[in-house]
């Protein structure tokens, strides 16, 4: 006789939700870095170029967690498909700066825009005072999820 398959492992009430939301969102992340010809690990590069206007390939490193060939590469690929451009660093002439380049910001304004649409329809049901509820509490949520990372 076989051996009793081990018990699934569920999550159950708000960890099944919070977990249901966050790949909800990682598959529309998927879906869009595939729209914009680009890999998971080059959208995320360029959100926080986009974010931070003008970033050094070290600042952007420490932001992905990864090393600075690493960054070189992604870099290399995003100048090569017109989002990126490198700018000299004014104080450093051995550094650099990465930033959007005209369609890059195009790019993302339209990734922003249909972003902002799937989730204006998916949200269609809520009237505004929950709207405002949840955005309140899934912005305390992650909040409290960003300063439990940094507790060792």
């Amino acid at each position: 006789m076989p051996a009793p398959a081990p018990p699934a492992h569920t999550l159950t009430g708000f960890p099944a939700a919070a977990t249901a939301f966050v790949s909800a969102l990682d598959a529309n992340r998927q879906r869009i870095a595939e729209d914009a010809g680009v890999s998971a690990t080059e959208l995320r590069t360029l959100f926080k170029v986009a974010r931070s206007v003008s970033i050094t390939p070290k600042e952007l490193a420490d932001y992905l967690g990864m090393t600075t060939g690493a960054i070189t590469a992604i870099a290399r690929r995003l100048v090569e498909a017109g989002l990126l451009h490198r700018v000299d660093h004014p104080g450093d002439r051995r550094s650099l700066y990465l930033e959007l380049t005209p369609h890059g910001h195009d790019v993302m304004g339209g990734i922003h825009h249909d972003f902002s649409e799937m989730l204006a329809a998916s949200t269609a049901s809520l009237d505004a005072d929950q709207l405002a509820a949840f955005t309140d509490a899934l912005t305390s949520v992650a909040a409290e999820v960003r300063t439990r990372l940094t507790r060792s």
